[in-house]
């Protein structure tokens, strides 16, 4: 898999010098740019013919409510979509019960989170 950085990102920390979370793809449009050229030596730039076969790409379901969740096999990936705070507490239970990783959420500090919060309004 082609790693696609930004031209000069190993010149400044801003750029991700160190930090990989800040090395993002950014299109080279300089007028005198060699890589937007694709000249040799220079690193590649994001064009057609780069996409992985259909059978390497990774697909990950959306999950919606319980009934999408239940059709999961144990130990899959999953991400969960646009839900409110009731619903997501019981996907992300139901989740952990299975053993199914969801990949935006951090389920055990979700769980966490929301125990602390139940705990404080039955003291009110």
């Amino acid at each position: 898999m082609t790693v696609f950085l930004r031209r000069i990102y190993n010149r400044y920390h801003k750029l991700g010098k160190k930090k990989g979370k800040n090395r993002v793809w950014r299109k080279p449009k300089g007028r005198d740019n060699k890589m937007r050229e694709k000249r040799r030596g220079y690193a590649p730039v994001v064009s057609v013919g780069y996409k992985k076969k259909e059978s390497e790409r990774e697909r990950i379901p959306v999950i919606r409510n319980v009934a999408e969740l239940s059709k999961v096999v144990k130990g899959k990936k999953v991400v969960l979509g646009k839900l409110g705070k009731k619903k997501k507490l019981d996907l992300v239970k139901k989740a952990e019960e299975m053993g199914v990783l969801i990949v935006n959420i951090n389920s055990k500090k979700f769980l966490k989170i929301e125990n602390i919060k139940n705990k404080g309004e039955i003291k009110k």
